[in-house]
């Protein structure tokens, strides 16, 4: 047999083979398959409704002025861009096997009950049912292997960690609208300091929050499923999804901080004598 006839049938074959295997999805096709777009597109809704509640519970404005420096914050914050930066990170950052191991999960029936849970208990709709419910689930899950669980979730998860620093940015936003009604010039590094200098007390209070949603938004979700999503977490894909998501959004919420404040800070002060 002349070696051509072994190599078309081996090389035909190769070729159709190749026209059979899927590519390795992008990292829009994966960042589409989680949940963090859709809750990416509620984040400027979040930090406008998490400094107007700031506001109005500090009682130095009017609530229609809470309203619309919330608006300010809002319209400060693209959804799209912060798609972006996570896109191109997870580009950067995650191989081609990681990107498909990591689309594999959410699109399996488990990850796609957990995603749904997860995008209900992120919109600011909910957040009033979140703390109401919290003293009962503290309650009923006190002592439970779901309760136990909740430290493994934080870590794997990076929830507190990740929650502290967007409640810092708030904070920050924040307290730069209130210098403004101060005779005192604080610059924005000095504030920045002060509330960094706080965060140890912080993060005792906001980890106690993020237990208080981790119990509410996993309610319905079973202990076999938890305990996939968290082996998840805990993979090399899932790990790195997760450390590379978080800081993206990190930076995309802290660097307008600045920005957002001296628009508060110029809407807030007093105009200068004479018009000018």
């Amino acid at each position: 047999m002349k070696l051509g006839t072994l190599v078309k049938p081996v090389l035909v074959a190769a070729l159709l083979t190749t026209g059979t295997v899927a590519a390795a999805p992008s990292a829009q096709q994966v960042l589409a398959s989680s949940p963090v777009d859709d809750i990416v597109a509620r984040y400027p809704a979040m930090m406008s409704q998490g400094i107007r509640d700031g506001l109005k519970r500090s009682g130095q404005v009017p609530p229609m002025v809470a309203d619309t420096i919330g608006h300010v914050v809002s319209s400060s914050f693209r959804a799209a861009d912060i798609e972006a930066a996570i896109v191109q990170d997870l580009q950067d950052n995650l191989t081609d096997q990681q990107l498909q191991a990591v689309r594999d999960w959410y699109e399996s029936p488990v990850a796609r009950k957990i995603v749904a849970a997860e995008i209900a208990a992120a919109d600011p709709a909910n957040w009033q049912a979140i703390q109401s419910r919290a003293p009962d689930l503290n309650a009923r899950y006190q002592g439970t292997e779901r309760a136990r669980l909740f430290d493994r979730f934080d870590r794997a998860a990076r929830a507190t960690e990740s929650a502290v620093d967007t409640a810092i940015a708030v904070q920050l936003g924040l307290a730069t609208a209130m210098a403004a009604f101060s005779s005192d010039s604080v610059h924005y590094d000095q504030l920045k300091q002060r509330i960094e200098s706080q965060r140890s007390v912080l993060r005792g209070v906001v980890e106690q929050q993020v237990y208080d949603s981790y119990l509410y938004t996993y309610e319905k979700i079973g202990a076999q499923e938890m305990g996939l999503y968290l082996d998840f977490l805990e993979s090399g894909p899932g790990s790195a999804f997760s450390r590379v998501v978080t800081n993206s959004i990190q930076r995309a919420v802290t660097e307008p901080i600045e920005s957002v404040g001296n628009q508060m800070a110029r809407f807030l002060g007093p105009e200068p004598a004479g018009g000018e």
